[in-house]
């Protein structure tokens, strides 16, 4: 008999909902067949089966929500009688094979220098850690045995090996100073009738947890403005056959894509992070860009890795697979990671100005909205333009109206004359 517990796939994902089952108890299954939908707060996966066998038992219904270590499914592998598998990293990632379209590695990760510690005995408690942390353990020289872990089971998360670094290395550990919050009492929301009550999906629960992370800790201020594209449009025009014939949908947000990254390698704040914890701006040299996805059950942002090194072509091509990825809840965790700016297109929905909310721990984030043919005054002669409006929200801690000016003021350059974008 083989126990197939639901594995930790990293990057804080502990638990999941059943969305369908494949097979049903008394069923015949063969290692690598999909057992299951799990919807979680990042992607939905599938999760295969690790071996060939009889399904003894289901251990959840459609609905019900697993958390890491649960035991999914008893098989009949052939083997005897059930032996309860340790929910340990190594024997997570040779249990879970491909999820989806999450890649597992295989690679034997070398345990922290703690493990070798011939004093350590036979009773000492296995620690639950992913193999990020027991690297950064390692790393750091913490060990990773006397980590109390704040994750679920007790799992030591980054935060923790971390917490546990500075304490190592401060002479005198200073107090935290808890981050000053008002105390609100929530009214209950008691309706007489009329009302439908709906659980919201683990990704609208994601969201609103980190828009409220973002607006509690980031003090957002929004600066606006509209931009002649006229000669962008017609730019467009003329190569969106070319791009057709290599089966890739030219929109207006590869330039717009292009443009930003060109102005964050002029304007680094808008490329950075502020570490509150330690009064520290994190300047980032590398370029992925989030572009914010509607999605039926809401935003996803899926990230462009490396967007300096792709030409506009490159960049329409990956917005357009991205895309599809995100709309059908297929796309890897790794392409939802690392982000150092995002981009939100509200003009699809026919807006023109709105108030993004950065996307912690980014420090800036640009809405763009519909384009939209406008008089305006050139030469003091009225005339026909294209107009692109945008909005640029920014962490006002580390960036001041000033640079979100000058920052505008560089955007505007680029996206005014297609040419920068192909000479710069």
């Amino acid at each position: 008999m083989y126990e197939f517990r639901f594995a930790d796939i990293g990057e804080g994902i502990h638990e999941g909902q059943i969305l369908k089952w494949f097979f049903k108890e008394g069923d015949t299954v063969k290692e690598g067949d999909t057992l299951c939908l799990v919807e979680t707060d990042k992607v939905n996966a599938e999760i295969p089966s690790p071996v060939t066998g009889k399904l003894v038992k289901l251990n959840f219904a459609v609905g019900d929500t697993v958390h890491v270590g649960d035991v999914l499914v008893v098989i009949d592998d052939g083997k005897g009688e059930v032996k309860p598998q340790p929910v340990s990293e190594d024997k997570q990632a040779e249990e879970q094979g491909v999820i989806g379209e999450i890649e597992v590695s295989n690679e034997v990760i070398e345990s922290s220098d703690e493990a070798k510690d011939e004093t350590i005995t036979a009773t000492t408690q296995k620690v639950l850690a992913t193999p990020v942390a027991r690297k950064l353990a390692k790393d750091l020289g913490v060990d990773i045995t006397k980590v109390k872990g704040t994750g679920p089971m007790g799992r030591v998360m980054k935060e923790d090996i971390i917490r546990e670094s500075q304490a190592k290395q401060e002479t005198i550990p200073a107090p935290e100073v808890p981050v000053a919050r008002p105390e609100v009492t929530l009214p209950k929301m008691e309706f007489k009738d009329n009302v439908e009550r709906v659980k919201i999906t683990k990704l609208r629960k994601t969201i609103a947890k980190n828009m409220a992370l973002s607006v509690s800790v980031i003090p957002h201020t929004t600066s606006m403005t509209e931009i002649d594209v006229t000669k962008l449009v017609a730019f467009r025009k003329t190569q969106k056959e070319v791009a057709q014939q290599r089966n890739i949908s030219l929109t207006y947000l590869p330039f717009i894509v292009k443009a930003v990254v060109l102005t964050l390698k002029e304007y680094r704040m808008f490329n950075a992070s502020f570490d509150q914890e330690n009064d520290e701006i994190i300047y980032k040299n590398f370029y992925n860009i989030g572009i914010a996805v509607d999605t039926e059950d809401g935003l996803i942002v899926p990230v462009i890795k490396n967007a300096d090194k792709l030409g506009i072509f490159d960049i329409a091509r990956e917005i357009q697979e991205l895309s599809s990825k995100a709309r059908d809840r297929s796309i890897g965790l790794d392409k939802l990671q690392d982000g150092t700016f995002t981009i939100t297109n509200y003009g699809a929905a026919g807006l023109s100005f709105g108030t993004p909310i950065i996307r912690y721990p980014e420090s800036a984030i640009l809405g763009i909205g519909i384009i939209q043919k406008k008089p305006v005054v050139d030469n003091d002669e009225i005339v026909i333009r294209d107009m692109l409006p945008i909005s640029l929200s920014y962490d006002h801690r580390i960036i001041d109206g000033g640079d979100a000016g000058r920052f505008l003021a560089r955007l505007r350059e680029y996206l005014s004359d297609p040419m920068l974008l192909l000479l710069s």
